[in-house]
């Protein structure tokens, strides 16, 4: 069974950057049938998709992010990481990491962890 643990700051201040670690048990994220990906979720709006990094390390980012995000892992130990620069307290929402199939499902969520953004 798959399970995903994100993790990082609560808070941050406006024009800072956001660190979060998604930490992977249950599989290696070097697997070639699935990805990980980071989608946030701001109070009152839709599910947004920020990116995924595949099995092969290779990423994909949302034109919306593309400028300012950095997905990378650390495969010693299973973990992937979403780096966000220059945020604004339009930022805020809660942060999700899942398991990404090749026809786009999510088979499986982190719980989520929020982010805020204010001085």
């Amino acid at each position: 069974q798959v399970q995903l643990q994100e993790s990082g700051p609560g808070l941050v201040k406006p024009s800072q950057t956001l660190s979060l670690v998604c930490t992977v048990s249950g599989e290696s994220i070097t697997g070639d049938y699935s990805g990980y990906a980071w989608i946030r979720q701001a109070p009152g709006k839709g599910l947004e998709w920020i990116g995924y990094i595949g099995g092969s390390g290779s990423s994909y980012y949302s034109p919306s992010f593309k400028t300012r995000t950095f997905l990378f892992r650390d495969t010693s130990k299973n973990e992937v990481t979403l780096r966000l620069e220059s945020l604004t307290p339009e930022d805020a929402a809660v942060y999700y990491c899942g398991r990404l199939l090749s026809d786009w499902r999510i088979t499986d969520w982190g719980q989520g962890t929020q982010v805020t953004v204010s001085a």
